[in-house]
C-alpha cells in the first residue's frame, strides 16, 4: 500500500492510497473543510471516493507519450506504474495548484 499527500496551493487537501494496483481511494482532510475541492469530479460533498483505477483527475496530471517513457527511464519506474510516476513526478512543477508529495510514515 502506499499513499500520497495531495495539497492544493500548498494546503494538504487530502490522501491518495494505491490500496492494490485495481484499488485507489482518495480522501479529504477532516481539518478543513472551507478550503475548495481539488477537482469538480471529486466534490468535498463526499468524504472518501474509491476507484478500481486511478482517479482520471490524478492520471491527467501524468505527462504523455515520449515524456512518459522519458520519465519512467531515467526515474527507473515502470512506464505502467502510473501511481509512482504521479508521486514522483507531481511534487513541485504541475499544471494547476494541485501537488502531491509521498507520505512519510511516522515512527511511533
Amino acid at each position: 500500500m502506499r499513499t500520497a499527500e495531495v495539497f492544493r496551493n500548498r494546503a494538504l487537501a487530502g490522501l491518495l492510497t494505491e490500496v492494490s494496483p485495481k484499488e485507489y481511494v482518495f480522501r479529504y482532510e477532516d481539518a478543513d473543510l472551507s478550503l475548495l475541492a481539488i477537482s469538480l469530479t471529486l466534490p468535498k460533498t463526499q468524504q472518501e471516493y474509491r476507484s478500481p483505477y486511478l482517479f482520471p483527475f490524478f492520471f491527467n496530471i501524468l505527462a504523455e507519450g515520449v515524456n512518459r517513457n522519458l520519465q519512467s527511464r531515467q526515474l527507473r519506474i515502470d512506464e505502467h506504474d502510473y501511481f509512482g510516476l504521479l508521486v514522483a513526478t507531481a511534487q513541485y512543477d504541475t499544471i494547476g495548484a494541485v501537488t502531491l508529495k509521498p507520505k512519510q510514515e511516522r515512527n511511533a
